[in-house]
This record gives structure tokens, sequence and C-alpha cells, in this order.
């Protein structure tokens, strides 16, 4: 199954995509898209929404794993990852994918085995499941832990329907 995996931002937006099982699964593609600040908000979002449908034309993905992120206290923030949220969700839904949104305590549990690890350890699981050496963006790190999340979690949901 391939999975992309998108790690939601306006000024950095992490993309990667994996394609396997919950128990082997290989590296396709990681990229972190960069907005520049001094475009306007529409050129922005324009821009982040042609390159996710892009790589959604030029890969094929099965599913999509979504970052959900609760930013509580920087409402100005959040607004801004609001819209970039939703452009990709819009490109995902155009494409007619599945998008599946995953808590980072939830990546992390399913990565490392604790809600509580921190970003080295989750870039070094990423690394050690997919035989990555590179050093990469932590945008595209979490992309890629959202999209190992997601196989780990089909896996689980297919035993468990094996077993009724």
């Amino acid at each position: 199954m391939i999975v992309l995996g998108i790690d939601p931002g306006l000024a950095n937006l992490g993309l990667g995509l994996v394609d396997g099982t919950a128990r082997k699964a290989s590296h396709i593609h990681h990229v972190c898209l960069v907005t520049e600040s001094a475009w306007i908000m529409p050129r922005r979002l324009q821009y982040i929404h042609a390159e996710v449908t892009r790589l959604i034309q030029e890969y094929r993905p099965e599913a999509v794993a979504i970052e959900d992120q609760i930013l509580r206290k920087q409402a100005d923030v959040a607004f801004k990852v609001g819209q970039a949220f939703g452009v990709v969700q819009l490109a995902c839904a155009q494409a007619g994918l599945p998008v599946h949104a995953y808590g980072p305590m939830q990546v992390k549990q399913t990565l490392v085995g604790t809600g509580r690890a921190d970003k080295e350890q989750v870039i070094y699981m990423v690394k050690a499941s997919l035989g990555i050496r590179e050093v990469f963006n932590n945008h595209a790190a979490d992309a890629l832990a959202l999209a190992l999340t997601h196989l780990a979690h089909q896996g689980v949901q297919k035993a468990l329907a094996g077993k009724r």
C-alpha cells in the first residue's frame, strides 16, 4: 500500500511517501515544501495545493495520513496552518483519497513506544524503519512518520478483522 504522509504547515509542509505494510515498508519520496512569507496568502495556498496534487498524480497513493494538530495558544498560527490543512484536504478529496488523521502523541507511541518521545527518537525510528541514512528536514521526517503510523494502524485493523 502506498501512503502519503503530510505534516501540514504554511511556511514548511512535509510530504513523505512509503510503500509496504506494517512489517516491511520502503521509502519512495520525501520533500519539504517551503512558501515564502513575502508571498500573498492565496499564492502560498495555491502552491501547496498544486504541489500536493502533482505528487498525488505522480505517485498514486492509496491513502493519506495527516497530522491532526491542536494549536491552542497561538491562534494566528493555528489559523494559517488550518488554511494549509484545508487546501491539502481539498487536493486529497479531489483525487478521491481517504484521509486519516493522527495526533503527534499517537505517532510517537506507534513508532517509538511512548507518546513522550522526542523528535530525535522519532527521526531515528523513521530512518531505521525505512533504511534511510541521509539527514533530512524535520517536516519531511514527520510526514514519513505519519505514513508509517498509518501502515501500522492498517496492519492492526486487518489483524483484528481476521479474528472476527
